[in-house]
C-alpha cells in the first residue's frame, strides 16, 4: 500500500510539467520561455533555478518572486522581458555563453496539491553558423542569427532581373521575326506581278512546226 502511495504521488509530481531544447548562439541573447494563464488564478509566485526542478522550489535558484515590488535576480544578464501580469515570466539571458548551457527550471506556485505549473528547459549553446550566397557573381554572406529572408531576397530579385533581360531578348527576337514575315507578304500580295515571258522561237523551229 505505502508502495501505491509514492508511485502515485510520483505521478502527481509530474502533472503540468514540461521539458523542451533551445539552441543559443554565443554573444547573442537567448530566451528559456515559460507562460501561465493568470484569468484563474492570477499573478502567481514563481521561480528559475539551474538544474532539474525539485519537489518543491528550484535548484540553484537565480530569479524568484514572491509577492515583493520586484523579483529577486542573481545576475544582471538575467532578464524578466514579458509581462508578469500576464503571465510570461519568460527568462532572458543577455549575452549567453558556453558556460550558460545546461538544464533550466521554472515553476510556477499554483495553488493545490501538486498543482504547479513547471517547465523544464535544456539550453544548447553552438558557435553561430555564417552562410554564404553566391548571386551574379557577388557574395552575400549572412550571419545565421539574422533573418535569411533578406539574403534569399536579395537572390531571388538578381535572379528576376536576368529573367527580364533575358525575356527582353526574346521578345525583341520574336518581333523582328514578325516584321519580317509581314514585308514578305506585303510584296507578295501588293507588289506588281511581272508578265510572263515566252521563249523565243528561230525561223527553222516555225519551218519545222508548219510542216
Amino acid at each position: 500500500m505505502r508502495g501505491f502511495c509514492y508511485f502515485y504521488l510520483l505521478i502527481l509530481t509530474q502533472v503540468s510539467s514540461s521539458t523542451r531544447s533551445v539552441i543559443g548562439f554565443f554573444g547573442h541573447n537567448v530566451t528559456l520561455a515559460c507562460r501561465y494563464d493568470t484569468s484563474h488564478h492570477g499573478v502567481l509566485s514563481f521561480c528559475w533555478g539551474r538544474g532539474e526542478l525539485p519537489t518543491f522550489k528550484c535548484s540553484d535558484t537565480i530569479v524568484s518572486w514572491e509577492d515583493g515590488p520586484v523579483p529577486s535576480i542573481t545576475s544582471p544578464r538575467y532578464r524578466l522581458l514579458g509581462s508578469t501580469a500576464d503571465g510570461d515570466v519568460s527568462l532572458t539571458i543577455l549575452d549567453a555563453q558556453r558556460s550558460d548551457a545546461g538544464l533550466y527550471g521554472c515553476r510556477v506556485e499554483i495553488p493545490g496539491w501538486f498543482n504547479d505549473h513547471k517547465v523544464n528547459t535544456r539550453l544548447v549553446m553552438e558557435q553561430e553558423i555564417v552562410t554564404t550566397f553566391v548571386t551574379n557573381n557577388e557574395e552575400v554572406v549572412v550571419d545565421s542569427t539574422l533573418d535569411l529572408f533578406e539574403a534569399t531576397s536579395t537572390a531571388v530579385k538578381s535572379k528576376d532581373a536576368h529573367g527580364v533581360g533575358n525575356i527582353g531578348r526574346a521578345t525583341a527576337v520574336f518581333l523582328s521575326a514578325i516584321i519580317l514575315i509581314l514585308v514578305l507578304v506585303f510584296r507578295r500580295r501588293f507588289l506588281p506581278k511581272r508578265p510572263l515571258e515566252h521563249p523565243q522561237t528561230s525561223p527553222a523551229e516555225n519551218v519545222y512546226e508548219v510542216l
